[in-house]
């Protein structure tokens, strides 16, 4: 699923056809996902604003929660939707399958399991060991 293999060569043209492929249809998918998402939520707000004569203070933290609950999967939509437009640029620019921390290449298995990866293992732990 690299652009390159380990030697620096270029995958053939099919292959990265496959790939843009791939990854197009999961940014378009989470597209439709996050739209079905903005329907919900301003369905769930439409309730809201009409249902809220007799709410006591558990009625108005539980609509708060869900409102909270439905913002943030949007956020979580946006975020990965993102990662695979990065991935597309990335792909157009030749750079896909290669680590943004050292330049090495990704692993083959890693990029199946997740295709918008940016980096190698070792660099993505230690991102996040320095976010801890």
């Amino acid at each position: 699923m690299l652009v390159h293999d380990t030697v620096g060569t270029t995958r053939p043209q099919a292959e990265i056809d496959q790939i843009r492929q791939s990854l197009q249809a999961r940014y378009d998918e989470l597209t439709a996902e996050y739209d079905q998402a903005v329907l919900q939520s301003q369905v769930l707000r439409l309730v809201e604003v009409g249902d809220t004569a007799g709410d006591d203070q558990a009625d108005s933290g539980t609509k708060t929660a869900e409102r909270d609950t439905a913002q943030s999967l949007l956020r979580t939509i946006l975020d990965r939707r993102a990662q695979y437009e990065h991935a597309l640029g990335r792909l157009e620019e030749g750079t896909y399958g290669w680590c943004e921390g050292c330049a090495a290449a990704i692993p083959v298995e890693r990029l199946e399991i997740f295709p918008a990866a940016t980096t190698c293992v070792s660099c993505k732990q230690t991102r996040e060991r320095r976010a801890a």
